[in-house]
């Protein structure tokens, strides 16, 4: 096991940054701030960032197939247009006490959404399905806090997690159903919470630890085998991007801290340290 040295990529104070995610069509970056209720980009060749806030809390931002963006948000999936950044409800379910969070692109294109309650009571959050044509299944309705969603690089496998379960799980994948649940890798005492994840290349796991001040990355079957340090507490999330997709990005948080450290709320960037899957657009 290795300790690897981290860059700052972007110097920020997000309340709860989250969701980072590689837009290989502009070469840019996504992620959010869930609290802040805003969309960052970031071009890592020019520098240039941009911000878009929303009118409500965002818990994802992910590539459309066409063009534009779609939003996991408090009252439902929405998009906004490629031509002109025009929002538009695709879903809109309000929950009272419950907002989104995580959410991932499936092999398939469809949009794996996750949501939770603002009190993170057992059993108040889901995970669901979502095609282009707004369409919504419900895959996990016994969730406290839905997170990190990705898939094996031949998309036979579905890890996820359920942050308070302190487990990183694994099902089988196929056509858009789950089946043959069990744990993959399992967050100690004091090591944090599992939050965000990020499948590479070789099928291995890596997983940002809220309260764990890391990146740990688990082989497919499960042994710990790398770890990221870094200076801040609430580490939230990481994705692959950049050229060749050899960087990992790491999203955190300062929500609660009473003295943030001064980088809390940062995007971080590991520089060649693995290779990542290029991710599919949402088909809608």
């Amino acid at each position: 096991m290795t300790t690897t040295p981290y860059e700052v990529a972007v110097r920020a104070e997000a309340e709860l940054g989250e969701g980072p995610t590689w837009d290989p069509a502009t070469g840019r970056l996504l992620w959010i701030d869930i609290l802040g209720c805003r969309v960052h980009t970031y071009d890592p060749a020019t520098g240039r960032r941009t911000v878009r806030r929303t009118e409500q809390h965002v818990g994802a931002v992910k590539p459309r197939a066409g063009g534009g963006l779609v939003l996991n948000l408090r009252d439902g999936v929405g998009l906004l247009d490629p031509s002109d950044g025009g929002f538009s409800w695709l879903h809109r379910e309000p929950v009272p006490g419950r907002r989104a969070n995580d959410a991932a692109v499936a092999p398939d294109g469809s949009l794996w959404a996750g949501t939770m309650r603002y009190d993170e009571a057992p059993g108040g959050g889901t995970l669901s399905r979502v095609t282009g044509d707004g369409s919504v299944d419900v895959v996990l309705d016994d969730v406290a806090v839905s997170n990190g969603t990705g898939w094996s690089p031949d998309g036979r496998l579905m890890y996820y997690i359920d942050s308070p379960t302190r487990r990183v799980d694994v099902f089988d994948y196929e056509d858009g159903q789950l089946s043959g649940r069990r744990t993959l890798a399992e967050i100690e005492d004091g090591a944090g919470f599992p939050d965000g994840l990020t499948v590479d290349a070789d099928g291995c796991v890596w997983v940002a630890l809220w309260q764990g001040a890391a990146v740990r990355r688990y082989t497919p079957e499960g042994r710990l085998d790398r770890v990221i340090e870094l200076p801040v507490p609430l580490v939230t999330a990481c994705a692959f991007g950049g050229a060749g997709l050899s960087d990992l990005y790491v999203t955190t948080a300062r929500t609660g801290l009473t003295e943030p450290p001064a980088l809390a709320g940062s995007v971080f960037v590991v520089p060649g340290v693995g290779k990542g899957v290029a991710q599919p657009a949402f088909q809608g």
